[in-house]
C-alpha cells in the first residue's frame, strides 16, 4: 500500500493533476518561473505527500472502525484473528515511515523560509495521527520517533503523555497560523482557508476532551469553554473532508469504495445488515445515497411491495438456516427487506457468485450511483465515477459530540436538540451528492415532508425514551452518520458502550472485542524496544469502563 501511494504521488506530481474539484494546479507554476529553487520545490511535494498519506491513514482506520461498529461489515468469526498484527502494517507506515519522516524534512524548509502556514497545518495533521494512533494502539513512539540515527528502536511512550503532546502540537499549529506566512501550493483539504483549519484545530480540542472525559474531572468544562468561544467546526461549509476524484489511472484518484464496486466483475464489498435494516426500518432518508441495489429482492426476505423472495442457498447460505440460537428475536440476520443484500458482523462464509446482486456503495461518500429503484448492474463508470470524499470531521458529528455531552449532563432538552440539528445538516449534506450522479432519476429523492417526518420521529423517540434508550438512539444516530470514517464510532462505543442494540457477533464464541489492536508485525518483529501484546484487551488509557467481555455489551 505504501508504495502505491508513493507512485501516486509521483504521478501526481508529474502530471501536475490536482484531487480538490474547484480547481487546476499547474504545479510548474508554484513559483516564479525565473526564480524556483530545489528546497521550494520539495517543501510543497512534502506538503502533498503529507496530505495523501494523511487520507490514506485516516481512510484505512476508519474502514476498521467501521467494521467493529458494524457501520462496515466485518469478516471472521473472532475478533483477535480478524485484527491480527499484519493487519495495520500499512497504517502505521503511512504514519512514521510515511507523513511523520517527511515533516521531519518538511519542518526544517518550512522554518528556513518563514513558511508558518506550513508548519501550522502540518502540527494540525501530525497532532491527528498521533492521537488516532494511540486510540487504535495505547503507547505509541513519538519523542524517539523519526529520528533513527539517535534512536534506531524507538521506545513507546505512555499513551496519556502522547495524547498530551498531541495537544500542545494543536496550540501551536494555531499559533502558527496567526503568523504571516506564504500559502501552500495545494491545500486538498481547506484550500488556504487557515480560520478553517483554526476551526479544526479547536474542534479535535473538543474531541480529545470528549474521548478523555472519564478520566479528567475537567474535561468537560473545556470542552465547554470551547464551545462557548463559536470557534469550532459549526457549519457544514466547514466540513474537514478530502475529496477524490474521478480519473481511473494514471493515477487513480476515485474512491477506493468505488473502486472496489464499480467495475467489470461487479461489487466486491458487502455492506453491513445491520446498518441498512436500521436506516430501512426507520425509513432515513439517507438510505438511498448511502446504498445501491442491484436487485429488488434478498432472498428469504420480501420485496418492497412485500412480496416473499425464494431462499437460495447457493448465493445466500444463510437464506436457508435458522437464526443463531445467541440471537434476540428481533436483531437483524442474513437478510434485510427490498433487496438490501449485505452480510452479517463475523460472517465468514465463502464468497457465492453474487457480485452483481449484493448491495453495493452509494452516491455517498463514495461517489457511485444514486439508488433509484433501477436495479441494474454495478460497472464501469457509473454514477459519480468516484468523485466522493472521505470525512474526517463534519459538522454534523460536532453536534453528536455536543449531544453526548449534554445527556450526560442530564441535559435531555439540549441533547435531543442537538440530535435533531446534527440529522438536518447530515441529511442536507448527503441529498447534494445525488448531483454526483447525472443519470439519477430525482424523483426518488425524499421529500421536504418526509425529511421532516423522520426528525421529527426521532426527537419523538428521544423525548419518550428511558434513560438507557436515549443513549441508544444518540449512539445509532452517531454510527449513521459516521458512515465512510468509523474512527470516532469506534472511540464512541469503547467510552459509552452503546448502542446495546448492535448486532451480535454471528459466532457466539468470538473472543472478547477489541479494546487496542495488537502493534504491527512489522514494528514488534524489528523493533526490539516495542513488546508484542498478548492480546486485544488492553485498555486505552481514557476507556477505564469495566473489562472485557463484560463491556461493551454487543460483542
Amino acid at each position: 500500500m505504501k508504495n502505491l501511494n508513493k507512485i501516486s504521488i509521483f504521478l501526481f506530481l508529474l502530471l501536475g493533476i490536482t484531487f480538490t474539484s474547484c480547481e487546476t494546479t499547474d504545479l510548474d507554476l508554484l513559483d516564479d518561473p525565473n526564480n524556483v529553487t530545489l528546497d521550494k520545490a520539495d517543501l510543497e511535494r512534502y506538503m502533498v505527500a503529507i496530505q495523501i498519506d494523511f487520507k490514506s491513514f485516516v481512510s484505512s482506520f476508519g474502514s476498521s472502525g467501521s467494521e467493529l461498529t458494524r457501520i462496515n461489515y466485518m469478516f471472521g468469526r473472532t475478533y483477535i484473528d480478524n485484527y491480527s498484527a499484519e493487519t495495520t502494517n500499512g497504517e502505521w507506515g503511512l504514519a512514521y515511515q510515511g507523513m511523520f519522516s517527511d515533516m521531519v524534512g518538511a519542518e526544517l524548509l518550512a522554518t528556513e523560509q518563514g513558511k508558518n502556514k506550513h508548519l501550522g497545518v502540518m502540527r494540525i495533521i501530525k497532532a491527528y495521527t498521533l492521537m488516532t494512533l494511540v486510540d487504535f494502539y495505547g503507547d505509541v513512539p513519538n519523542s524517539e520517533a523519526s529520528n533513527p540515527s539517535e534512536f534506531p528502536f524507538p521506545h513507546a511512550d505512555d499513551d496519556a503523555v502522547v495524547y498530551a503532546a498531541a495537544m500542545d502540537l494543536l496550540n501551536e499549529g494555531i499559533a502558527f497560523l496567526d503568523e504571516p506566512g506564504d500559502a501552500i501550493a495545494n491545500d486538498f483539504y481547506y484550500n488556504n482557508d487557515y480560520g478553517k483549519w483554526k476551526k479544526l484545530a479547536n474542534t479535535l480540542k473538543m474531541r480529545t476532551y470528549l474521548n478523555t472525559r472519564l478520566v479528567d474531572s475537567d474535561a468537560i468544562n473545556k470542552f465547554n469553554a470551547i464551545v462557548n468561544s463559536g470557534d469550532y467546526i459549526t457549519n457544514t461549509s466547514d466540513d474537514f473532508e478530502f475529496r477524490y476524484g474521478s480519473s481511473p489511472s494514471n493515477p487513480n484518484t476515485r474512491h477506493p469504495s468505488y473502486n472496489s464496486d464499480y467495475n467489470v466483475s461487479g461489487a466486491s464489498s458487502y455492506r453491513s445488515n445491520w446498518l441498512m435494516e436500521k436506516m430501512l426500518d426507520n425509513n432515513d432518508p439517507r438510505i438511498r445515497y448511502y446504498f445501491f441495489r442491484q436487485i429488488a429482492c434478498t432472498p428469504g426476505s420480501v420485496d418492497a411491495n412485500g412480496v416473499s423472495c425464494p431462499t437460495n442457498q447457493a448465493q445466500l447460505q444463510c437464506s436457508t438456516q435458522p437464526k443463531p440460537a445467541h440471537y434476540p428475536t428481533t436483531m437483524a440476520y442474513c437478510n434485510v427487506a427490498s433487496g438490501y443484500w449485505g452480510r452479517d458482523h463475523g460472517n465468514n462464509e465463502g464468497i457465492p457468485p453474487d457480485s452483481f446482486k449484493r448491495t453495493a456503495s452509494g452516491v455517498y461518500p463514495a461517489g457511485g450511483r444514486f439508488d433509484d429503484d433501477d436495479y441494474t448492474f454495478v460497472g464501469l463508470d457509473q454514477g459519480g465515477q468516484g468523485a466522493g470524499i472521505m470525512p474526517v470531521m463534519l459538522a454534523s458529528w460536532v453536534d453528536l459530540m455536543r449531544a453526548e455531552v449534554a445527556l450526560i449532563g442530564g441535559n435531555t432538552s439540549d441533547a435531543n436538540a442537538l440530535i435533531l440539528s446534527s440529522l438536518s445538516k447530515s441529511i442536507a449534506k448527503v441529498k447534494t451528492f445525488r448531483s454526483l450522479d447525472p443519470d439519477a432519476d430525482a424523483s426518488f429523492e425524499p421529500t421536504p415532508g418526509e425529511i421532516t417526518a423522520y426528525i421529527a420521529a426521532v426527537g419523538a423517540s428521544f423525548t419518550s425514551a428511558n434513560s438507557e434508550d436515549k443513549w441508544n438512539i444518540l449512539a445509532d444516530q452517531q454510527f449513521i452518520a459516521h458512515y465512510g470514517n468509523g474512527i470516532d464510532s469506534y472511540n464512541f462505543y469503547r467510552r459509552t458502550g452503546f448502542p446495546k442494540t448492535l448486532q451480535y457477533n454471528v459466532e457466539v464464541s468470538s473472543g472478547n472485542f477489541v479494546r487496542s489492536f495488537l502493534y504491527p508485525a512489522d514494528e514488534a518483529n524489528t523493533n526490539s524496544n516495542i513488546s508484542q501484546k498478548l492480546n486485544v484487551n488492553g485498555q486505552i488509557f481514557w476507556d477505564n469502563n469495566p473489562a472485557s467481555p463484560s463491556f461493551p455489551f454487543a460483542n
